[in-house]
């Protein structure tokens, strides 16, 4: 499973791992190269699982991004920084 960027897998081997039986199954929500090409690897294999990544959609995720990006701002403005890398 890739949910991370998709130029971190090699997507040729993923489909000649898939359609030679080396691994049963791959999932993904991205791709090397978005839109996906017509022409990907990935379209030609065998148990290749492809889903939108839209991991933020849900209701859920958008209101605690909200709420994480509120106290992360009052924390700035107050003197208190988060997440501070040097």
């Amino acid at each position: 499973m890739n949910t991370a960027r998709g130029k971190l897998v090699n997507e040729a081997d993923i489909r000649n791992a898939l359609n030679e039986g080396k691994i049963y199954a791959y999932a993904t929500d991205v791709v090397k190269g978005e839109p996906i090409a017509s022409d990907s690897p990935l379209l030609q294999a065998k148990n290749c699982y492809i889903t939108p990544h839209i991991t933020w959609a849900p209701y859920e995720t958008r209101d605690r991004l909200l709420h994480m990006t509120v106290d992360n701002i009052k924390a700035y403005l107050s003197g208190d920084l988060k997440n501070v890398i040097n």
